[in-house]
């Protein structure tokens, strides 16, 4: 457990977009498979608004297929883990995130 880290769920993508800009949370972590809305649309949407732009979003996707994680990155993503999530990578890139918003504060 993360005592420095508070963590917010939203259910579909529209909730989580409107929770991004509504918290301004440090990181984003994104599946692509969401209800209402792909983690690659709602992504899109937090990029285009300035005050979402520069918040580290980690893709959490089931699709593993060759260049899956080379289009997620060139769409803007920080990171692309695919599941099963390896818990260490998945701290890893958390940890990546954090360092990166923190040299990049808002």
């Amino acid at each position: 457990m993360r005592s420095d880290v508070r963590v917010l769920s939203a259910g579909n993508g529209r909730l989580g977009v409107e929770m991004a800009r509504s918290h301004l949370p440090t990181v984003i972590l994104m599946d692509n498979n969401m209800p209402e809305m792909s983690g690659r649309e709602a992504q899109a949407i937090l990029r285009s608004d300035p005050r979402t732009a520069g918040i580290p979003i980690i893709a959490l996707s089931a699709n593993a297929m060759a260049g899956a994680a080379d289009r997620g990155l060139a769409a803007g993503f920080f990171r692309y883990l695919t599941k099963p999530v390896d818990v260490h990578a998945l701290l890893a890139a958390v940890d990546d995130a954090l360092t990166h918003a923190k040299g990049h504060a808002r």
